[in-house]
Formats: C-alpha cells, sequence, structure tokens
C-alpha cells in the first residue's frame, strides 16, 4: 500500500468507525502521547533502562506503537490537506540536494 492509499484508508476508517477526526491540536497531543509510548519502549529494549516489574513489553508492542504513530500522522495530513506521498518525494529531493555529501565527509559517522 503506498502513502495515499494509507491516507484514503484512514480517512475510510475515521468516517466508518470514529465518527469524526478530533480536532488538530487534539490529535497533535495524541502524537506527541504516541511517540512518547515508542521513547519508553525503545530506551527500555536498546538503552540502559529496564522495564518496571509486569510492564515488560516487546517488538510487537513497539510495532503497535509506531503504527499508532503513522495512524495519527495520517490523521493529522487528511485533516490539513497534506498529500503525504507528494510531502516525502519533496522532502527527499530537498534532503539529497542539501545533504547530497554532508553524511559522506561525517568523520563521526565513520
Amino acid at each position: 500500500m503506498n502513502i495515499t492509499e494509507l491516507q484514503s484508508r484512514v480517512d475510510d476508517w475515521i468516517k466508518q468507525h470514529g465518527i469524526r477526526y478530533f480536532d488538530p491540536l487534539t490529535n497533535t497531543a495524541i502524537l506527541n502521547e504516541e511517540v512518547g509510548e515508542v521513547s519508553s519502549i525503545m530506551a527500555r529494549l536498546y538503552g540502559e533502562q529496564s522495564f518496571k516489574p509486569g510492564q515488560e513489553k516487546d517488538h510487537n508492542d513497539l510495532a503497535d506503537e509506531m503504527a499508532d504513530i503513522l495512524f495519527v500522522l495520517m490523521c493529522l495530513a487528511n485533516q490539513t490537506g497534506i498529500d503525504l506521498e507528494q510531502a516525502i518525494e519533496k522532502n527527499l529531493t530537498k534532503k539529497t540536494f542539501r545533504d547530497a555529501e554532508r553524511h559522506k565527509n561525517n568523520n563521526k559517522l565513520s
């Protein structure tokens, strides 16, 4: 599925099951919550923090939280009239020209 199809599927889901979109500010807050959940799992799976007893998570939880981020991002794009497929193409072009040699010349990445 491409990004345009995903945006359409999220819009269909909202119309069928969600009644309506939350307002953009609420969805922005929800997006931040979801990013925090990914950060928490990452800090415990790959960082130095440990899970509290009974709160262990795994890669399936991480995948689900990442999907939550993508879902809310699609909602925000739909609400604000942004074609994310077009936006990412434009963004990749910008990065390609701006960073064509930057990372190759970064000694920290060697």
